[in-house]
């Protein structure tokens, strides 16, 4: 594939190869694949086993942590000793992580897991994108304007298609979850259990694996992710965090009912960006990445860049000029066809247009903020959804009964 790049003069900076991004392992090793393979070994027809180390169960959990990259585990075994002694399980004993996928962000890794499927298909491919139909970006995570779930992401759920399977298939979640668009596209099936705090969630998570010869179950724990950006992943806060996650992972492994299979993942790492003026591009104050724009989507590390028409091609470059040492910058069709949000080929058509006409991936510990129409999310200090290692690799830490 070939792209007209800008001239680099002598002494301007390197721009960073596209083909070197590290692209997920979408089919492989993603956490798109992980029910599919889970599900299809318990012998629900229509699904395929794309994580070839893992090993059949008659019961499988899936715990996923929000924020809790491979990368920040790895970095604090005195704060995490089970996780730790749990490394080498990793990924079907192999001591390998698998990927989030692109953007690494929990809108779009959510619904990869509950349906499968990459960002191509299931057609949520960033924090915000914008929605085709009204020209209005749609925040995806808090489902803002309401759009129609379905019409949104059509694809029913591995949950749905193991319970309609008589696999017994169950939730465990914070109680306020139960009804959002988000888990009614992406985590829907069987029952769904509130649960206010995380020991009661390992408990009856417990009690759900144990109630089917074949069970499915599924539970989640956000707050780790929350600390994470609010005070970084090099905080007291968040280790503190990573203590609480390290304590409820052991008490759901130790009841665990026979042929149990718990898999314990996230849906991103993270990073943090310093508050400096060359780590936090302000677009909302830089005219010359603005010229063109008519929208700024996704969120500081993976921007989805909505040109005004006609603009594409322009936009394309100046972004490449001013960030492309920094960013990954690609156009739509060079993201589709490097595979970012899925195998080259297979995006969906309604897809197409809530991906960016230009989009940025960080590559440093940099990102784009806008401080006056994204202030909350500017003053973040830890971020996530780009493709670097500390964003992009998650845990597959496993315990068997």
């Amino acid at each position: 594939m070939s792209y007209s790049a800008p001239l680099n003069w002598p002494g301007d900076p390197e721009l960073l190869d596209l083909a070197g991004a590290p692209v997920p392992q979408y089919g492989t090793g993603s956490l798109a694949d992980l029910l599919p393979t889970l599900a299809a070994g318990q012998g629900v027809p229509g699904l395929t086993a794309g994580i070839a180390e893992l090993t059949p169960a008659d019961r499988n959990c899936v715990f996923l942590v929000d924020g809790m990259g491979w990368e920040q585990i790895k970095a604090h075994p005195e704060y995490a000793p089970f996780l730790t002694s749990l490394l080498a399980s990793s990924r079907g004993g192999t001591g390998r992580p698998i990927t989030a996928g692109f953007p690494a962000t929990t809108a779009t890794s959510l619904a990869s897991v509950g349906t499968g499927l990459p960002p191509a298909r299931h057609g949520l491919p960033g924090y915000a994108v914008r929605n085709p139909a009204s020209g209005e970006l749609m925040n995806q995570l808090r489902w803002h304007p309401w759009t129609p779930p379905k019409p949104w992401q059509p694809y029913p759920t591995v949950f749905q298609l193991a319970d309609a399977a008589g696999v017994h298939t169950a939730q465990v979640s914070a109680p306020n979850f139960q009804s959002t668009p988000l888990t009614q596209i992406a985590l829907s099936g069987g029952t769904f259990h509130g649960r206010m705090t995380g020991e009661e969630r390992m408990d009856l998570a417990a009690i759900q694996l144990a109630a089917g010869e074949r069970s499915l179950v599924y539970t989640y724990y956000s707050e780790l992710d929350g600390a994470g950006h609010r005070h970084g992943v090099d905080s007291d806060a968040w280790r503190g965090q990573l203590m609480y996650v390290d304590r409820l992972v052991q008490r759901l492994a130790e009841q665990l009912p026979p042929r149990t299979a718990l898999y314990v993942t996230a849906d991103h790492g993270m990073v943090d960006v310093p508050f400096d003026e060359d780590s936090r591009v302000d677009f909302d104050e830089d005219w010359e990445l603005g010229a063109g724009v008519a929208l700024l989507g996704g969120e500081g590390r993976a921007r989805h860049v909505y040109a005004v028409p006609g603009a594409e091609a322009d936009v394309l470059t100046v972004w490449r000029e001013v960030l492309g040492d920094r960013f990954w910058v690609a156009s739509r069709e060079e993201a589709l066809e490097l595979g970012w949000f899925g195998a080259p080929g297979e995006c969906d058509e309604r897809v197409l247009g809530r991906i960016g006409d230009v989009v940025a991936a960080a590559q440093a510990d940099v990102a784009i903020t806008a401080s006056r129409n994204e202030p909350n999310e500017s003053a973040l200090t830890g971020m996530h959804g780009s493709m670097t290692a500390a964003e992009q690799l998650v845990p597959l830490l496993e315990v068997r009964t």
